[in-house]
């Protein structure tokens, strides 16, 4: 959307700069950089670091960590649209002999596979990747911990595998199947497997003392898809921008929201979390922000979008332990989504309309709850409760004359309508549910008739 409203207040700027700030200083992190992006534009980056006149910008790249598995995550969806697998398919049916091939593809992708979280030891991230040259030797002797499909067990493993699944079934390497169908497309130019100048070095923080140690960087081998990549807050940006919008030449939109979609049950004890395909999902108040957390050691991670608001924010940092870039993310699209809050885009009247959907709209009644009908975009329709709460969707028009559910109880759902013999509308059927024009009129299409008196008083 173009409007004049492009550039951030002062006001709002000063209270991103604080929050920088503040968890730069706090967190007791070398450096710390933070960055937001507004309907697909920076609209802000800012930065600290404990040396100065050397703050890092939105160019400066840093280890993100397990923000990687939205990358890899999007590889394997890609698969999917082209036809070359499923996401129910068990994994041994496109990479056989990892002796966890029950699984499904859904489920490794969701981090409901019941995988172990991590690599046997040494721990993987601190560790040379040829340690670990094969799938047996990231999966160990025991890989599996808990049914498949029955509970979210975050696994690095599970990211692992695919990683594997990609290069099985494109026959080139992740890392050119990830520069190829992602970064280049995307113009992702500052986001590599491995660190190019100029960027961060990684550092750990004594806990108790204001001094440092820098951490050793390792090439991750077979673990990369779950944690190799590095990458600056201005590629960061412009992938949270993918992430919410999508783009035919990587992924449609329409799969890039199936992704943002919750796949999986919260873990117990937090209820305001959960799990897409490669993405996390949080509640922060009556906000729902996707995006995903990362770090490995030296390096801390945060990306968070906002879809409703248009806002993503992404926090890089170099220590071990410290800040929480996720936090500081989501404090920074909270920032700047209070304090300035999206401009609706104008309205405008559909360009045409069809009579005969146009006489489908307005009051409709399943049983004695009142529901209304309104035409959307591209022939579409939204069905909604007129009063109280209800069940309200939005339907995508099909080339058979019928509606499909994107959203709510009905997603997926058939939306149809039912003529009689002259051709009138007799009813709407929704998955066997009849809505009518008046409520138990006699001679509707009520499933279990009408009762012969009618209405009466007491």
């Amino acid at each position: 959307m173009t409007s004049s409203f492009e550039a951030l207040l002062p006001t709002t700027e000063r209270a991103l700069v604080h929050r920088v700030a503040t968890a730069q200083a706090e967190g007791r992190t070398p450096s710390l950089v933070g960055a937001v992006v507004r309907d697909g534009e920076v609209v802000w980056t800012g930065a600290r670091s404990c040396v100065d006149g050397h703050a890092p910008d939105a160019e400066t790249q840093y280890r993100i960590g397990s923000i990687t598995k939205p990358f890899t995550a999007v590889l394997v969806m890609r698969l999917r649209d082209e036809g070359l697998l499923d996401l129910a398919d068990p994994l041994d049916k496109h990479l056989p002999g990892t002796g966890v091939g029950e699984v499904t593809i859904a489920q490794l992708l969701s981090h409901s596979s019941g995988l172990i979280a991590e690599s046997p030891a040494p721990w993987w991230e601190r560790t040379p990747g040829d340690l670990r040259p094969g799938l047996t030797d990231v999966l160990g002797e025991r890989p599996l911990l808990h049914p498949a499909g029955r509970r979210h067990h975050y696994s690095n493993t599970g990211y692992t595998l695919l990683g594997s699944l990609v290069e099985a079934v494109r026959g080139v390497p992740w890392e050119e199947a990830l520069r190829t169908e992602i970064l280049e497309p995307l113009g992702l130019n500052r986001t590599t497997t491995q660190p190019a100048s100029p960027h961060a070095g990684g550092w750990a923080v004594h806990p108790w003392a204001d001094v440092m140690l820098p951490e050793a960087i390792h090439d991750l081998g077979l673990m990369a898809p779950a944690g190799q990549l590095w990458s600056t807050a201005t590629d960061l940006c412009r992938f949270a921008s993918f992430l919410a919008h999508g783009d035919d030449r990587v992924l449609r939109a329409e799969t890039v929201r199936e992704m943002r979609s919750p796949a999986v049950a919260p873990e117990e004890g937090d209820w305001d979390g959960g799990y897409g395909l490669g993405l996390q999902l949080v509640r922060r108040g009556d906000r729902t922000l996707v995006g995903h957390s990362g770090s490995l050691p030296g390096f801390l991670a945060g990306l968070w979008i906002d879809v409703t608001e248009g806002l993503a924010a992404v926090v890089l940092a170099n220590a071990t332990s410290g800040p929480v870039p996720g936090v500081v993310a989501a404090d920074l699209v909270r920032i700047v989504a209070e304090a300035e809050p999206r401009i609706p885009a104008p309205w405008r009247p559909l360009p045409e309309v069809d009579p005969a959907l146009l006489a489908l709209t307005g009051p409709w009644y399943w049983g004695t709850y009142a529901y209304g009908l309104a035409i959307g975009a591209d022939r579409g329709v939204e069905l909604r409760p007129l009063r109280g709460p209800g069940r309200a969707s939005r339907f995508r028009a099909e080339a058979d004359e019928t509606w499909t559910g994107l959203d709510g109880y009905f997603a997926g759902e058939t939306l149809r309508v039912v003529r009689r013999e002259d051709r009138s509308v007799s009813h709407l059927d929704l998955g066997s549910f009849v809505f009518t024009r008046e409520p138990y009129a006699p001679g509707d299409a009520v499933p279990g008739g009408v009762d012969e008196g009618g209405w009466r008083g007491l």
